[in-house]
């Protein structure tokens, strides 16, 4: 059995993640993608600490598309150092249902 994931992408902006997140769903690399508008930020970059607006796109899939997906986000996206971030999601708790229909959907074509 594949192991399912939630990524977590920060987006420049809510039309970035739709277009990022539409792709991954096209591409069956990821079964669903969360879209969460707006969200405030502040990081270090180049040494100073910067705030800005960006957009959270959270992607649920399986194990085998990772690295596919990773690489589609970084085709797509506008940073030069986009936030791609994996958590595992436990097989054993919650709804497997839901876990079997991601695997179905999340099949690259």
């Amino acid at each position: 059995m594949s192991g399912y994931q939630l990524v977590y992408i920060t987006t420049s902006s809510e039309e970035e993640a739709e277009l990022i997140g539409r792709s991954l769903v096209e591409r069956r690399l990821a079964a669903c993608v969360n879209i969460l508008h707006p969200m405030r930020s502040l990081y270090w970059w180049d040494g100073e600490i910067e705030e800005g607006r960006e957009t959270v796109l959270i992607a649920k899939t399986v194990s085998g598309n990772v690295s596919a997906l990773t690489g589609e986000v970084n085709r797509l996206h506008s940073y030069e150092c986009p936030c791609v971030a994996v958590l595992d999601i436990r097989p054993d708790v919650g709804n497997g249902e839901y876990l079997k229909w991601i695997a179905n959907q999340a099949v690259p074509l």
